[in-house]
């Protein structure tokens, strides 16, 4: 099971992120990122809102850094890490939009880009942005079709139900073959367009015995990923904690987890990384 990192400062949701977050900048994001990549750490995240309605910011939280930006940054920082977007809304977006961004960002990155993406649920961003919301589900599933037939295409053509394109050039486009599509969410429909569409699903706000009901009702295909959200751990002070929690993710079915630790400040999460892949290591020691 690998382990990923939830970017601290890039998004913060009230109640979840520590304090020190709250005056960080791009310094302390790329020291992070470096540390995650020389320790090992599979990849590194973004999410992305355009704007929160204020009225909402308080449960959503209203911090939410751009990930082509940011993530363009990181890749400038890092030579392993994988960039994921977790995620973008593809409402928001015309497939081709997003091939060129983030095919960017695969070239730039040396072929490191993890695509994860989501239907959206916030109607008023929806809005704003002039983006049709009701039939919100079906787009993502043509874009999702849309984007596989795109991403690693100069000159790609596809004819679905919202999107067609073709005779027009893309470059630059994604050096991967494949570029790995991950579908968030949090309900059956997710996973299932997950496994039909997708390579990965990586749901939020979820128990272990929800997310152990809902893959028990599939099967994946080869290779597909289940990425899974650890929430805040503190290896340091409570180590067989965070032990446990890797351990009932993997049980519970993860391929890959996205953890985030509480730290005092920038070098106490540093810290806090190396002292949880030294936990990660031994538990998978212990495994052997």
């Amino acid at each position: 099971m690998r382990i990923g990192l939830s970017t601290p400062v890039v998004f913060q949701l009230p109640g979840a992120y520590s304090e020190w977050e709250r005056d960080a900048g791009i310094e302390d994001i790329a020291e992070i990122a470096q540390t995650a990549d020389e320790l090992g750490f599979d990849h590194l995240t973004c999410a992305e809102h355009v704007a929160i309605p204020a009225a909402a910011a308080s449960q959503r939280g209203g911090v939410y850094w751009d990930p082509g930006v940011t993530l363009g940054y990181l890749a400038a920082c890092t030579r392993r890490i994988r960039l994921a977007t977790s995620v973008v809304v593809l409402g928001y977006h015309h497939p081709l939009t997003l091939a060129k961004r983030y095919g960017t960002l695969d070239v730039i990155s040396g072929g490191r880009l993890v695509l994860g993406v989501g239907v959206g649920s916030l109607a008023e961003e929806f809005a704003l942005l002039g983006a049709p919301f009701t039939d919100r589900g079906a787009r993502a599933d043509d874009a999702l079709r849309a984007l596989r037939a795109a991403l690693s295409e100069r000159e790609p053509a596809y004819t679905g139900d919202y999107y067609t394109f073709q005779g027009m050039v893309v470059e630059p486009h994604a050096t991967q073959k494949k570029v790995p599509l991950w579908v968030g969410g949090r309900t059956f429909r997710s996973l299932r367009r997950a496994c039909d569409l997708g390579d990965g699903w990586m749901p939020f706000g979820l128990s272990t015995k929800e997310l152990g009901d809902l893959l028990a009702r599939v099967e994946p295909p080869e290779g597909f990923e289940v990425v899974l959200s650890s929430g805040p751990l503190d290896p340091e002070t409570d180590p067989e904690g965070a032990r446990s929690r890797l351990r009932e993710l993997r049980e519970v079915g993860a391929t890959a987890v996205t953890v985030s630790v509480v730290a005092r400040s920038c070098a106490h999460y540093c810290d806090q990384l190396a002292t949880l892949r030294t936990l990660a290591a031994q538990e998978e020691g212990s495994r052997e």
